[in-house]
């Protein structure tokens, strides 16, 4: 029953609340660097509220995934304009790349020194650079955890830099910035977020506060992801989406991920695929193999009883078996358009080399069960 639970200093969430950015921002300095996606959601309320509290700031577009090259970038462009503090608004890839960088920016050495799997992993030692982060999406949760994926074109895989002193010393969540989402953005943020509830409640880490998060977490993202998908101004459901992002941030921080996450970060570094639609498609095929080799575990009942519960929490009927859930999880990413992991190019001949990969993640390591190579093969056979 020992566990640790690590966060940010403060969480703010709420409608409106990026007008408080500026005030955070000036206790920290008067020069940002701030970290923005392509462009999608505007800068002009950020800048307004930096402005009145006379911060100026350096932007740096972060578009597409993060690799080590534009990671590197960044940090040379943050550490000539001599900035103060860092900013990041965006979704995860942007807030991630703001994580490496104010961590960078304080710690000696190379990038690639402190990258887990392809690096030494090599921890850092000295409080990064503070930072705010602000998404703009609902669905990573990274402006709570204390790890940041990146993505190595060298080595085709995403892996992760991590350390609980990577947590964003400030967190600001304001649904209103998830507004302008296009359905499809919706639609895959959304299933990563409810994919990053799920894992951690069924997580061999899993501790009674992940539980609660987790448990709310999936009631809230099971109710609004398609609602918003389908009404992009449901404001309710956009409030709940974006605390289910923030759930799901909060509960892999302390409780780890699973095999969804295992495959997902391999399959990210090899293809030209979106997280969010390889989660939603893995998600429905790891319950139903971690239940099967559950079921022939003596021991396994608490974590079969946490499956019961998920079927029941996501289907809204309190007598729904463990298989209606895992059926309800497929329906909706059906339902909201993701298209399968064949559409992204993987082959059948790739999957000896996903499957070594993964095996080595440390997100598979939180799984509850082992998965031998013939049921991870099953696994991606059937989200094929």
């Amino acid at each position: 029953m020992d566990f640790e639970f690590a966060t940010s200093q403060r969480i703010i969430f709420g409608a409106g609340n990026l007008n408080q950015v500026g005030k955070i921002a000036s206790v920290f300095g008067n020069r940002a660097f701030i970290l923005a996606g392509s462009g999608s959601v505007p800068l002009d309320g950020l800048w307004r509220s930096l402005s009145a509290m006379s911060v100026s700031g350096e932007v740096f577009r972060v578009e597409g995934e993060p690799d080590v090259l534009l990671v590197n970038a960044g940090l040379e462009l943050a550490k000539q304009r001599k900035c103060e503090l860092v900013i990041g608004f965006g979704g995860g890839a942007v807030l991630d790349t703001a994580k490496v960088i104010s961590a960078m920016l304080n710690n000696p050495g190379e990038l690639i020194d402190y990258l887990e799997v392809i690096g030494a992993g090599k921890k850092i030692t000295n409080q990064p650079l503070p930072m705010i982060a602000i998404p703009t999406t609902a669905g990573t949760g990274t402006e709570v955890t204390r790890n940041a994926v990146i993505k190595s074109n060298e080595h085709q895989v995403k892996v992760s830099m991590r350390s609980p002193m990577m947590i964003p010393r400030i967190a600001i969540i304001d649904p209103e910035l998830t507004y302008s989402m296009p359905p499809s953005v919706t639609a895959s943020t959304g299933m990563d977020a409810l994919t990053q509830v799920i894992e951690p409640y069924v997580s061999n880490r899993a501790n009674p506060m992940t539980d609660i998060i987790a448990q709310d977490g999936i009631k809230r993202g099971a109710r609004s992801l398609l609602r918003v998908y389908e009404d992009g101004k449901d404001q309710c459901a956009r409030k709940d989406l974006a605390l289910t992002s923030l759930f799901g941030g909060l509960a892999l921080a302390n409780a780890g991920l699973g095999a969804v996450h295992g495959f997902a970060g391999v399959l990210g570094g090899m293809y030209d695929a979106h997280h969010g639609e390889i989660c939603a498609n893995l998600l429905p095929f790891v319950m139903k193999y971690n239940v099967q080799v559950l079921s022939a575990q003596e021991s396994s009942a608490g974590v079969t009883s946490r499956y019961q519960n998920i079927a029941r929490w996501v289907t809204g009927d309190p007598q729904a078996t463990i298989e209606a859930g895992v059926a309800w999880i497929a329906d909706l990413a059906e339902s909201l358009g993701i298209p399968g992991l064949h559409s992204v190019g993987i082959e059948k001949e790739d999957f000896d080399q996903i499957i070594e990969k993964s095996k080595v993640s440390s997100s598979m390591k939180n799984n509850p069960v082992k998965l031998d190579d013939d049921i991870l093969r099953a696994i991606l056979q059937e989200a094929y």
